[in-house]
Protein backbone atom coordinates (compact mmCIF):
# COMPACT_ATOMS: atom_id res chain seq x y z
CA UNK A 1 0.00 0.00 0.00
CA UNK A 2 1.35 3.65 -1.07
CA UNK A 3 1.60 6.12 1.89
CA UNK A 4 2.33 8.89 -0.29
CA UNK A 5 1.36 9.10 -4.00
CA UNK A 6 1.47 11.49 -7.22
CA UNK A 7 -0.99 13.82 -7.56
CA UNK A 8 -0.47 14.15 -11.35
CA UNK A 9 -1.18 10.33 -11.61
CA UNK A 10 -3.79 8.75 -11.71
CA UNK A 11 -5.18 7.50 -7.98
CA UNK A 12 -5.47 3.37 -7.32
CA UNK A 13 -6.93 1.78 -4.63
CA UNK A 14 -4.02 1.32 -2.19
CA UNK A 15 -5.16 -2.43 -1.09
CA UNK A 16 -6.49 -3.67 -4.69
CA UNK A 17 -4.53 -1.49 -6.61
CA UNK A 18 -6.95 -0.88 -9.27
CA UNK A 19 -7.89 3.34 -10.45
CA UNK A 20 -10.52 4.59 -8.64
CA UNK A 21 -14.08 5.48 -10.38
CA UNK A 22 -14.47 9.04 -8.92
CA UNK A 23 -11.61 11.29 -10.55
CA UNK A 24 -10.87 13.82 -12.81
CA UNK A 25 -7.77 15.58 -14.54
CA UNK A 26 -7.01 19.19 -14.20
CA UNK A 27 -4.43 21.23 -15.31
CA UNK A 28 -3.10 21.16 -11.64
CA UNK A 29 -3.14 17.77 -10.70
CA UNK A 30 -6.17 14.76 -10.40
CA UNK A 31 -9.14 15.05 -8.41
CA UNK A 32 -10.49 12.29 -6.79
CA UNK A 33 -12.55 10.38 -3.81
CA UNK A 34 -13.10 6.94 -2.77
CA UNK A 35 -16.65 7.44 -2.45
CA UNK A 36 -19.51 10.26 -3.03
CA UNK A 37 -19.60 10.84 0.76
CA UNK A 38 -15.28 11.84 0.13
CA UNK A 39 -16.51 13.89 -2.60
CA UNK A 40 -19.40 15.43 -1.10
CA UNK A 41 -16.75 16.54 1.97
CA UNK A 42 -14.27 18.00 -0.87
CA UNK A 43 -16.87 19.96 -2.50
CA UNK A 44 -18.14 21.24 1.12
CA UNK A 45 -14.76 22.51 1.69
CA UNK A 46 -13.92 23.89 -1.66
CA UNK A 47 -17.59 25.94 -1.54
CA UNK A 48 -16.89 27.31 1.79
CA UNK A 49 -16.11 30.74 2.18
CA UNK A 50 -13.64 31.24 5.13
CA UNK A 51 -11.39 28.42 5.44
CA UNK A 52 -9.58 29.03 9.37
CA UNK A 53 -5.65 27.48 9.90
CA UNK A 54 -5.17 24.79 11.81
CA UNK A 55 -3.14 26.39 15.17
CA UNK A 56 0.67 25.37 14.85
CA UNK A 57 0.33 23.42 18.35
CA UNK A 58 -2.56 21.16 17.10
CA UNK A 59 -1.51 18.18 15.44
CA UNK A 60 -4.32 16.24 16.07
CA UNK A 61 -6.06 18.20 13.45
CA UNK A 62 -3.28 17.98 10.60
CA UNK A 63 -4.28 14.22 10.27
CA UNK A 64 -7.77 15.44 8.74
CA UNK A 65 -9.12 14.30 5.36
CA UNK A 66 -9.06 17.77 4.18
CA UNK A 67 -5.79 19.09 6.13
CA UNK A 68 -4.23 16.27 3.66
CA UNK A 69 -5.35 17.79 0.65
CA UNK A 70 -2.61 19.07 -1.85
CA UNK A 71 -2.12 22.87 -1.82
CA UNK A 72 -3.26 23.18 -4.86
CA UNK A 73 -6.70 22.05 -3.87
CA UNK A 74 -6.43 24.23 -0.84
CA UNK A 75 -5.96 27.97 -2.38
CA UNK A 76 -9.14 29.59 -2.56
CA UNK A 77 -7.62 30.65 -6.38
CA UNK A 78 -8.43 27.11 -7.90
CA UNK A 79 -11.90 26.73 -6.04
CA UNK A 80 -13.21 27.21 -9.38
CA UNK A 81 -10.71 24.42 -10.87
CA UNK A 82 -11.90 22.29 -7.94
CA UNK A 83 -15.62 22.52 -8.33
CA UNK A 84 -15.57 22.12 -12.22
CA UNK A 85 -13.82 19.16 -11.58
CA UNK A 86 -16.15 17.37 -8.92
CA UNK A 87 -19.16 18.35 -11.60
CA UNK A 88 -17.67 16.60 -14.10
CA UNK A 89 -17.21 13.49 -11.96
CA UNK A 90 -20.72 13.98 -10.81
CA UNK A 91 -21.93 14.15 -14.65
CA UNK A 92 -20.07 11.02 -15.14
CA UNK A 93 -22.07 9.52 -12.79
CA UNK A 94 -25.17 10.21 -14.47
CA UNK A 95 -24.01 8.40 -17.66
CA UNK A 96 -23.00 4.81 -16.83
Amino acid sequence: MALHRDWHAPASDPYFDVRLWLQTETRRGWVWASNLEHLDLIKRFAQAPLREGIPWHDHGRRMTVVARLPAWMQQAKNRDEVLRAIARIHASLVRT
